[in-house]
């Protein structure tokens, strides 16, 4: 027997690898190393929450609602907490904006060199149900001086200055994928050794797909444009794939190649997603690994921010088709401005 086929390389871990990336940096003197690992420990702590939910009653509603006004579940707070803890304990980061909390979270850290903006658990609705949900997460230099809290300006950064971002999937396998602007790369959970593995070096979208994802449950409220990018995905025999938790649905896009939209419906006229941590984290990532994100009009990653939770719509993944998209709301525009002339 071939010895070889008896001790099969496992890949990097996420440490040695975000060390040997550190090294590309001259400047660097490992904060946001440090932060990064931090990020993945309170990852791991949720996901064996998460797998153990249904077993010692942290599944189902908590009782309250967020700033968002979305019902907050039991695993929402938990998240909250132990991201907030480890964030906390790190050192490394001034100030938090969290999905959950309706003002910055000072840490006491007023040496810190960052801020990050979090969502704790996404997919909330999908928990009680076994679908996967996930932890999105953006993070930025402070602008404000050290030996200070940190400010709200701090936070009011456009997407462009972000450093760093990523995201966790709880799902079959739990994956980290994250982008220091050289590149995307994703990490599976190996829970027996408690490790993140390089399972996705250098994740390359491709350039279009065949895939669409959308609530078509709110297709009384698009947009002309948007009703007609949804035509043009039927007509082209697209397959409709909608889970209900962004990260999945993005995740699963970024890999395969298709798009994710959230546009602007009655009900939510300015989108749903908000810009800090949800859309500008995930433009990010699309972006190094050649894919687009807008809110239909404009690059999602150049908006400048005005408050803490705000929203935007999000059309995002394969470069063609965020394209195509954004081809027929400027003909949406188009019409809409002969008609008031």
């Amino acid at each position: 027997m071939d010895h070889n086929k008896l001790a099969l390389p496992v890949g990097a871990t996420l440490d040695r690898f975000i060390m040997r990336k550190q090294e590309d940096f001259p400047y660097a003197t490992g904060e946001l190393s440090q932060l990064l690992r931090d990020i993945a420990l309170a990852a791991k702590i949720v996901n064996r929450e998460i797998n153990r939910s249904g077993l010692i009653d942290i599944a189902g509603a908590y009782g309250n609602r967020n700033v968002q006004g979305e019902d907050q579940q039991k695993l929402d707070v938990i998240a909250n907490i132990r991201f907030i803890r480890a964030l906390r304990n790190g050192g490394e980061v001034c100030t938090i904006v969290s999905e959950e909390d309706d003002e910055m979270i000072q840490t006491g850290n007023t040496q810190g060199k960052y801020v990050v903006a979090i969502d704790p658990l996404d997919g909330s609705s999908n928990i009680d149900v076994n679908v996967s949900i996930g932890t999105i997460f953006s993070i930025y230099r402070r602008i404000s001086p050290t030996g200070t809290d940190g400010t709200e300006q701090d936070c009011l950064q456009p997407g462009t200055h972000q450093v760093a971002a990523g995201y966790v999937i709880y799902g079959s396998s739990t994956m980290l994928v994250y982008t220091t602007g050289n590149g995307v790369n994703g990490f599976t959970y190996e829970p027996s050794l408690g490790e993140f593995f390089l399972s996705h070096p250098n994740i390359i979208s491709p350039k279009t797909g065949t895939i669409y994802s959308i609530n078509e449950g709110s297709s009384d409220s698009f947009s002309p444009g948007v009703a007609a990018f949804v035509a043009h995905c039927k007509e082209n025999s697209f397959s409709a794939r909608y889970i209900g938790s962004l990260v999945a649905d993005f995740h699963r896009n970024l890999l395969k190649g298709g798009i994710y939209i959230y546009p602007a419906t009655k009900k939510a006229p300015q989108g749903k997603l908000r810009l800090l941590y949800e859309c500008n984290t995930l433009a990010f990532i699309v972006e190094q690994a050649g894919g687009k994100a807008s809110n239909g009009r404009q690059r999602t990653m150049e908006i400048e921010p005005s408050n803490l939770h705000e929203r935007c719509p999000l059309f995002i993944g394969s470069t063609e088709l965020v394209e195509k998209a954004e081809e027929l709301l400027a003909k949406e525009q188009a019409a809409a401005d002969v008609a008031v002339s």
